[in-house]
């Protein structure tokens, strides 16, 4: 069976986790098959755009804890170094748009996977929570990175510590999602968006997520610098060249993401 469920429309590939009957939650196999789906889709050039979502009435609820506590599994160490760690510095670090489309519940883990995408569209059901405090552990998989970025150390202090509900409707009043769908078109509107943002010109995309992980680290005048540095590197793609023509005959580009 597999856990990850791979689908392309045009040039927006659909990554659904695919355990349902566990509300997605990750175990072992699922984690590595998403990370050797999302490494499949970084090198495929067809794919412009990637649409993280989960089947059932779950986004993802985080790690499967019989999984955790199995003294013949992974253990927690494992869990961490190489399920999370890995899903999150691919999600920052492939320079195409990804984007979640939070169905349901998004806990723990699930939780600041969704919160680590480039774009994140929520359904009226949907809702994070920090679960973590309510099992005796920390936030992991990026989350005290994350989620203090947006919204605040305070916010993000309280809902890591209280492990209370985000609502679809809050997590849009904190600034934890872009907009909000009703359930039955979330995926169909979640994938209006990104066959629009596909069709843009994604090499300056890729590079405008790359200056945004570097803003993290670096001070003004360092990530002037690197706007500059990162500019040339975009005024010599073809997307550039075709903008800037299209724009002077007064047509639409065709960009290619090159």
């Amino acid at each position: 069976m597999s856990f990850i469920l791979r689908e392309q429309k045009n040039n927006v590939l659909i990554l659904t986790l695919n355990r349902a009957d566990k509300f997605n939650s990750f175990n072992r196999e699922m984690a590595l098959q998403l990370i050797a789906e999302l490494d499949k889709a970084e090198k495929d050039k067809s794919v412009r755009a990637i649409i993280l979502t989960g089947t059932g009435k779950a986004f993802c609820a985080g790690q499967d804890l019989a999984e955790a506590i199995d003294p013949n599994g992974p253990g927690i160490k494992k869990i961490v170094d190489e399920h999370y760690n890995p899903i999150i510095l691919r999600i920052r670090n492939i320079e195409k748009p990804i984007i979640a489309a939070v169905n349901g519940v998004a806990a723990g883990a699930g939780a600041n996977i969704a919160l680590a995408c480039d774009i994140i569209f929520v359904g009226k059901s949907a809702s994070f929570i920090q679960a973590f405090s309510k099992i005796g552990l920390i936030p992991d998989s990026g989350g005290t990175f994350t989620l203090p970025r947006l919204v605040g150390f305070n916010m993000a202090s309280a809902l890591m510590i209280t492990g209370d509900k985000v609502t679809a409707d809050e997590a849009i009043q904190y600034g934890m999602a872009y907009k909000l769908f009703d359930d039955a078109s979330l995926l169909e509107q979640t994938l209006v968006n990104a066959h629009h943002v596909a069709a843009m010109p994604t090499k300056a995309i890729g590079l405008t997520k790359r200056l945004l992980n570097k803003s993290y680290s670096n001070n003004l005048a360092e990530q002037l610098n690197f706007e500059g540095t990162i500019q040339v590197d975009a005024a010599n793609s073809y997307d550039y060249n075709e903008g800037v023509k299209a724009f002077l005959e007064k047509r639409k580009p065709d960009f290619k993401g090159e």
